[in-house]
């Protein structure tokens, strides 16, 4: 075992912790938080070179042995998907301490817990303890939502809390229905046991997995399940909302994880259950996605639909559950993660700049800081839209290769490139109005003074990381593939977790 895979967890609970008893310190606590986010995106580091050597590792805590006690498993999904936390989370805490954590109380504590629920989700081996760090990931996050008050975020957080309780609910009853079934939620033992369930009990067991799916596809947004998101993050505070960029993906990592590892290839009467879901669902939101970008009057809107529209995209490549397009949803889930937390960061920055008229997408005075704002906005949408040179062209070029030999090939080429245009042309009229049309109105009042231009560097820094996924695709791309080939050929997990149980599981499945 290495203890660093407890890191990631282990550093902000604690960090969240110390930070409660500073709350009548503000500076204090806001330097803690910065050097807390900086240690843990230093351990995320760590970890992932640990896992990109390709052995898979398991931490057991209180060493009880597998599948009894709880454990924690770093293969190079895990590791990528935590250290993609640990930059966006970094990058948000640069911008969040320039003045949005003091419009409320506990911000920086929620913000740590936050981070905690978010990696345990990426880092737990056990699907009980999934809902578990699902409960403290939302929990944190109904109250970050809800930082700096007022009507508008107290009713979507309502709507939030519903909709997010509803969904604790189903997977109450899933992991219920699961364990029953199959006397275990270690997904490693899940994996070896799904395929000897009982005739008898088939039914169950498929009920509780399309459950599970429901649930992942409710924090995925994925359509009809997506209408919370547009009024939740449109209503967050503009940090807030950028480290709910990866919240989505943590839907989207557990459909990876638990449709590969437990009810993939080997799910006996479960196998691939997900998938003829998955591909009209994936279409459906990409159109969805589109037309609100297209309908958009507010670049915070906007921006809400374009990453609704970028899940559509993921788990297009997502649906067809084989390497090569794993590989592909995977590269996308950076790209995606890195230019949505972008593109919230500069809705705020622009807000800022332009006094009564904030993000409304309408000529108003020309904004300070104009032409760099434009240009890390230009860039941010050609990312977003898939233009290249940047990511999200690689990644969409990605996402069609990978599809193009299936039957669906089509229909997913024919509404991925359509909704890409109406995206395109959704951002092109938001950047006409916010820059290009300023000068018509040129005599009204002023916006407020400018924030100073170091502001700019959380969005720049997010950004560029989108660019240097585009010059390193190649290497990029080798270790995404080896990531898929470690997720589609799971034995190497099930023998980090279970050991010689494994062994002992095959052997009964071969008799």
């Amino acid at each position: 075992m290495s203890s660093w895979i407890v890191a990631p967890i282990i550093l902000p609970a604690m960090a969240a912790a110390l930070l409660l008893l500073l709350r009548r310190s503000p500076n204090l606590q806001r330097q803690v938080s910065l050097a807390a986010t900086a240690l843990l995106c230093l351990s995320s580091i760590r970890v992932f070179m640990l896992a990109i050597e390709g052995d898979v590792l398991s931490y057991r805590l209180g060493d009880w042995p597998a599948p009894f006690g709880i454990v924690l498993v770093l293969d190079r999904l895990s590791a990528t998907m935590v250290l993609l936390s640990g930059v966006l989370s970094s990058a948000v805490m640069l911008h969040a301490i320039r003045g949005w954590d003091e419009k409320g109380h506990h911000f920086h504590p929620l913000f740590q817990f936050q981070l905690m629920g978010i990696n345990g989700a990426f880092l737990t081996g056990d699907v009980f303890n999934l809902f578990v760090f699902f409960e403290v990931m939302l929990i944190a996050s109904y109250g970050l939502l809800l930082h700096g008050g007022g009507p508008r975020r107290l009713g979507a957080g309502f709507q939030y809390v519903a909709i997010n309780l509803l969904g604790s609910t189903l997977f109450l009853f899933a992991v219920g229905i699961i364990y029953g079934v199959t006397g275990t939620l270690n997904m490693a033992d899940l994996a070896g046991k799904v395929s000897q369930v009982a005739a008898g009990d088939a039914a169950l067991l498929r009920t509780g997995a399309l459950l599970l799916f429901l649930v992942f596809a409710l924090k995925a947004a994925l359509v009809p399940l997506h209408w919370w998101l547009p009024t939740a993050y449109a209503a967050a505070p503009a940090p807030v909302a950028a480290l709910f960029a990866i919240m989505t993906k943590v839907g989207a990592y557990a459909i990876i994880r638990v449709f590969t590892l437990v009810f993939g290839a080997e799910g006996g009467a479960a196998a691939f259950i997900a998938a003829p879901w998955i591909l009209p669902a994936a279409l459906t939101t990409l159109a969805i996605g589109a037309i609100g970008v297209l309908a958009s009057r507010v670049l915070v809107d906007l921006v809400c639909f374009a990453v609704v529209w970028s899940m559509g995209s993921l788990l297009v490549a997502v649906s067809l559950f084989d390497a090569r397009s794993l590989t592909a949803a995977l590269y996308y889930t950076l790209h995606s993660t890195l230019i949505g937390g972008a593109l919230f960061l500069l809705s705020d920055l622009i807000a800022c700049r332009r006094g009564r008229w904030r993000d409304d997408l309408e000529p108003s005075p020309v904004m300070a800081n104009a032409a760099i704002l434009g240009g890390l906005f230009f860039l941010a949408a050609i990312a977003m839209s898939g233009l290249p040179p940047l990511s999200g062209f690689i990644g969409k070029l990605m996402i069609l290769d990978a599809t193009r030999g299936s039957d669906s090939a089509g229909w997913i080429w024919s509404v991925v490139l359509a909704t890409s245009l109406l995206v395109i042309i959704g951002f092109s009229r938001a950047g006409t109005m916010l820059f290009w049309k300023s000068e018509a109105v040129a005599g009204t009042l002023a916006p407020p003074a400018p924030a100073r231009v170091a502001s700019l560097a959380p969005a720049a820094v997010l950004i560029l990381g989108t660019a240097l996924l585009s010059l390193g695709a190649g290497p990029v791309t080798r270790h995404l593939e080896a990531t898929a080939q470690q997720l589609v050929t799971p034995r190497s997990y099930m023998d980090a977790v279970l050991g010689g149980l494994a062994e002992a599981q095959r052997a009964t499945e071969v008799r």
